[in-house]
């Protein structure tokens, strides 16, 4: 295939500069969809606190589908970045193009078993009184994942072409309109109908509508569209799009597989009380804004690995992964100790009583813990991905969630304690992943993955 913009250089160095040269806006891109979910929640927390404890098991529900939209995300990431990495950049507009037709078939297989399937699923596993209430909310919340997909693909092309500033753009936007419209659709405020719990759901897809929107506007404004030649060509690549296929699925998997047993811990928290679902959503908030910075470091770590791979770079790849660890450990350590210092303050955002903070301060001790594994963890899973040997991703995944899920069952199920005793589940599932991440990493035997055209 001919080459386009031979000129440009798209090699990443091993730097702290370089890492936040790609992090920071991708940081700033990640903190508004968590701003997004933060004002949702406390609008649902004020409305009441049946409202709180169920967002916290639809919100679950979408990020299963929204993790999947991650992982192809990674997956293309992983997939543009060697193109860059190795200067055959003319492979972006084919790559962009069938990043796209497998968005919408994900999307539509997404619509469907939300309608179609997770109805009968639903309704034998959660709370009788809950379910009508939370399935007639996923049935408007599920829309959004059209363009939350095609959204993130460009997301994928803009971090890997060192762009990633410019998502900055697309989220303020979808931001703003989605702080509006939770306001007006749940209150009946600014002349809008009052919709209560599922006012939340349409603000949402409506906001997601508008970022994608957005996003390609400013691919197209900035001259990225023409330089790259994107969006020109839709027609199949067969051998482009099972290479990104043989990359993403894995990925896709290892993400819904992991968000379902978040669903799956929030559905055995729902016997312990309206109270319990409501702190444990706050605590999936505390992940969120924490993660902010681990995740953007993560995504970063893809990029970057990537990247050196396609540059035949791989010894430089364990220097990397040592900075990006001390950054993101640094973060988490940052907004951990903030949290725990002012824990009444925090609780109280979402209008509950003095009860609610009392039963939530030990909860946020031990998620706070977590977190820190976190931040050791996931930069190392993601190295695994920038290899492309998602495989491995997958079964690192399967292999942590297992242990995960069984101790999990016992101390919420077989021996109750305390919801915060449940919640060090975190440390085993995370202390898996990095075990196993780790010693992969070290082995070498991802040395020899290859993508597509090179």
């Amino acid at each position: 295939m001919e080459a386009i913009g031979s000129g440009y250089d798209l090699r990443v160095e091993v730097s702290y500069k370089q890492i936040l040269q790609i992090a920071l806006p991708i940081t700033l891109a990640i903190l508004v969809p968590q701003v997004n979910f933060v004002v949702n929640t406390i609008f649902l927390g004020h409305l009441n606190e049946e409202s709180l404890g169920n967002a916290g098991i639809t919100g679950v529900y979408y990020l299963i589908f929204a993790l999947a939209a991650n992982g192809l995300n990674s997956a293309m990431q992983t997939v543009f970045s060697r193109f860059a990495g190795s200067g055959d950049i003319g492979m972006f507009r084919y790559s962009i193009a069938q990043g796209i037709r497998l968005s919408l078939i994900f999307s539509a297989i997404c619509v469907l078993f939300t309608w179609l399937v997770a109805p009968y699923i639903l309704s034998a596993v959660a709370d009788k009184k809950a379910f009508p209430v939370e399935m007639g909310f996923l049935r408007i919340r599920i829309w959004g994942i059209f363009f939350l997909f095609i959204f993130q693909i460009c997301n994928a092309f803009l971090v890997a072409s060192l762009n990633s500033r410019l998502l900055i753009t697309a989220f303020i936007v979808e931001t703003v309109l989605n702080i509006i419209l939770d306001y007006g659709l749940i209150f009946g405020k600014l002349g809008m109908p009052k919709l209560g719990f599922n006012g939340a759901a349409y603000a949402s897809v409506i906001a997601e509508f508008s970022g994608m929107i957005t996003v390609i506007a400013v691919i197209h404004k900035t001259g990225l569209q023409k330089k790259y030649q994107l969006f020109s060509n839709f027609k199949y690549h067969r051998n482009l799009s099972r290479e990104i296929v043989r990359v993403a699925l894995p990925l896709v998997s290892q993400f819904m597989i992991s968000a379902t047993t978040w669903l799956a811990f929030f559905l055995l928290i729902e016997p312990r009380g309206e109270q319990a679902k409501a702190i444990s959503n706050v605590m999936r908030i505390v992940y969120g804004i924490t993660g902010i910075f681990i995740w953007a470091l993560s995504g970063t770590t893809n990029v970057m690995v990537s990247n050196l791979m396609g540059q035949h770079r791989q010894q430089d790849i364990f220097p990397l992964l040592k900075k990006i660890v001390i950054l993101s450990v640094t973060c988490c350590l940052f907004i951990c100790l903030l949290i725990n210092f002012f824990p009444t303050q925090f609780f109280n955002l979402f209008g509950q009583d003095e009860s609610f903070v009392e039963a939530g301060i030990p909860v946020i001790r031990v998620v706070s813990l977590g977190i820190l594994l976190l931040g050791i963890a996931n930069p190392f899973l993601n190295a695994v991905t920038g290899t492309g040997k998602t495989k491995v991703n997958l079964g690192i995944e399967i292999i942590a969630i297992a242990i995960y899920m069984v101790y999990t069952w016992y101390f919420m199920v077989i021996d109750y304690q305390s919801l915060a005793m449940g919640w060090t589940n975190e440390f085993v599932y995370w202390t898996t992943i990095f075990l196993f991440s780790f010693f992969y990493m070290r082995s070498g035997k991802w040395k020899t993955s290859k993508i597509y055209g090179e």
